[in-house]
Formats: structure tokens, C-alpha cells, sequence
């Protein structure tokens, strides 16, 4: 049975002038599906990221998410979610006015959103932080409702930009076992980390350098293909080859 795509990228190209930022990325994301998207700092993740949100236009190639090109940046920001590694709520709005905010510039009517919140506060066991500013809230619990809030309005996918960055371990696992739980419900996760072990947790990974795609696959077959015992081992090492190659 053939997989739902839900991203698709062929030869995407994008320049700052005589800068290449994307050098002919190819690659393909499924309905449901934990997509790594791993690179050290100006491998050129994060504007790859914003033209898949609808936030950038590409020089050249084709890119379609949710079924729509890059040409149609609205109606992709209908169908996605996004995360920023910079906590993107409000602090000085509680966490149901942060809720009810995120719900609206969603596109969703008040009636749809209070039902909902309660039954999110229930789940995440919040209930006691609904009228809570969010600047008065634990990193970890704030890292949570901006997942949470991320996914409220059931995207087709979200992206989530170095989501555990600054939380503890537990919380990263917590974290994880979220992002499970999303997937499990059809929605594609699309995740950039700089924690290697979280890339173990994908079910299938790309290794940007230097703008260009120098691997993507399942992490045991990439594990396999460089004779590497973990991505950390698997990422030195495409990093010493791109390296000596230079």
C-alpha cells in the first residue's frame, strides 16, 4: 500500500544573492510520519523550514505541503503547526487566553475552542493552570503547552524547531512521548534537535551540510551504511568526510 505524502520537495533551491542556502533539496515526508531534520548551525534547516511553512518563497524547484505549492503560502499555513525554539506564548496572558488566542488566528470559533481547552488542560493534567500567567510557569510545563497549542487545531503537520532545547531529561522524554501521541493520531511531525539521541526517535532522519542533503534515511540503516553505533558517531563522521573532501 503506497504512503499518503504530505511533504514533497524536488531540486528546492534558495539564494540570498550569490548565496546558496538550499542546493537542490529532494526529499519526501508521509502522512503521520516523525521526520528528523538534523544539521549543525548555517546547514541551512531553518531556511528549508520557513518555505515549508509558507514564510519564504523558493528560488527554484518544487515544494508542496498539504497538497499545495509554495506559491500558496495561506493556504499551507491553514493545515500546519509550528513550534519555534524560542518559547512563542504569551507571558503576560494566562494559559486559556493563550489557548483561546492560538485558536483563533487558527481559524476556530469560540464554541469549538472552550470545549476543547478544557479537555486539554484535563489531559496534560493542567487544570490547575488555566488562569495562570504563562511567565510564572516552569520551562518544562511552558515547553508542553506550546506543543500542545502547536497541534490544538489537529494540523495535517507540524514543525517543530529544536522543541527540548533547555528542558531537562525527564521533560524531554515527556516531550517525546508527546510528539508519539501526535503522530499516532495521522498528524506528520517534522522536528530539527541538536540532542543526537532525540534523531533515534524518527522514524526516518535527513543530515543536512553546507545546504545540501548528505544523507536521509531510517536511523538503523544509516547507523548500518556509515558503521556507526549512534547518529552522534554517524554525524562526526559525514562531518570529518565533508571535512577532508574540503
Amino acid at each position: 500500500m503506497e504512503r499518503e505524502k504530505v511533504i514533497e520537495v524536488k531540486d528546492l533551491v534558495k539564494k540570498f544573492g550569490s548565496f546558496v542556502a538550499n542546493d537542490h533539496l529532494t526529499f519526501d515526508v508521509y502522512k503521520g510520519e516523525i521526520f528528523g531534520f538534523l544539521g549543525a548551525n548555517g546547514a541551512g534547516k531553518t531556511t528549508a523550514i520557513r518555505i515549508l511553512c509558507g514564510l519564504s518563497r523558493p528560488t527554484s524547484g518544487k515544494v508542496l505541503v498539504a497538497g499545495f505549492d509554495a506559491n500558496h503560502p495561506e493556504e499551507i499555513k491553514k493545515r500546519i503547526g509550528y513550534m519555534s525554539q524560542r518559547f512563542s506564548l504569551y507571558n503576560d496572558l494566562t494559559v486559556k487566553d493563550n489557548i483561546e488566542l492560538y485558536g483563533g488566528i487558527y481559524g476556530m470559533t469560540m464554541k469549538e475552542i472552550r470545549p476543547r481547552t478544557e479537555r486539554l488542560l484535563a489531559k496534560l493534567s493542567f487544570n490547575q493552570y488555566g488562569d495562570t500567567l504563562i511567565g510564572s510557569l516552569p520551562p518544562g510545563i511552558k515547553q508542553k503547552l506550546a506543543f500542545a497549542v502547536a497541534v490544538f487545531h489537529d494540523p495535517e503537520i507540524v514543525f517543530l524547531d529544536e522543541p527540548t532545547s533547555g528542558v531537562d531529561p525527564i521533560t524531554r522524554r515527556q516531550f517525546w512521548e508527546m510528539i508519539y501521541e501526535t503522530a499516532s493520531r495521522g498528524i506528520t511531525v517534522f522536528v530539527t534537535t541538536h540532542y543526537m539521541d532525540e534523531a533515534e526517535y524518527c522514524d526516518r532522519v535527513t543530515i543536512m551540510n553546507e545546504g545540501m542533503i548528505v544523507a536521509l534515511d531510517t536511523p538503523s540503516a544509516l547507523r548500518e551504511k556509515y558503521n556507526a553505533s549512534s547518529i552522534e558517531e554517524l554525524f562526526l563522521k559525514i562531518a570529518r568526510q565533508k571535512t577532508e573532501t574540503a
